[in-house]
């Protein structure tokens, strides 16, 4: 064979022969439609394989703040069931007793407990002096004074309590109203 007609020819694989120039051109043309076909293939396996690595980002985002809030709420459900207990030691405190000792041990029981409270989020709300705010306290009792400014609280039955910055009892309190 020529190389010199072979350079100007190309040859069909299959046959061996010459192919015409039309043959040659639809070819052509096939596998550029091909390679675009793939290409637009791969562009959009790219899109997708995206979008899903994002889906699944967020999902996982998604699943570790709700783990997280599940754990708070166990943790503020808990601390909700140990605030009786924590009254009662504030109620054994302010009883008189003869045996310091006895005494001693009860303070620092309630000592350890309130601090562990503390460290986890557990913080007392200040009422005395203070207005009465209905999301926060729960007035027990109504005073008629000319002493205190309307709506301030005068006293406290029971201690409120916030956790992590949310509500977890409100507290009871005496409310001051004009005559």
């Amino acid at each position: 064979m020529d190389t010199q007609n072979s350079d100007q020819n190309p040859t069909d694989a299959v046959s061996g022969g010459l192919l015409p120039a039309e043959t040659t051109d639809s070819r052509l043309l096939e596998l550029t439609a091909e390679r675009d076909q793939l290409l637009a293939d791969k562009a959009d396996l790219q899109d997708r394989l995206l979008r899903l690595r994002a889906e699944f980002d967020n999902s996982r985002r998604r699943a570790d703040r709700e783990r997280s809030e599940y754990l708070q709420y166990a943790a503020m459900d808990l601390v909700r069931e140990i605030l009786p207990v924590l009254d009662d030691f504030e109620r054994a405190l302010q009883h008189e007793t003869t045996d310091q000792d006895y005494a001693k041990g009860v303070e620092l029981i309630y000592q350890r407990l309130s601090e562990t409270l503390k460290k986890m989020g557990l913080e007392a709300a200040e009422t005395e002096g203070r207005q009465f705010d209905p999301n926060l306290h729960q007035a027990v009792q109504r005073v008629e004074t000319e002493d205190a400014a309307d709506q301030s609280i005068l006293g406290e039955f029971q201690k409120g309590y916030s956790f992590r910055g949310k509500l977890l009892r409100p507290a009871m309190v005496k409310v001051a109203v004009k005559p």
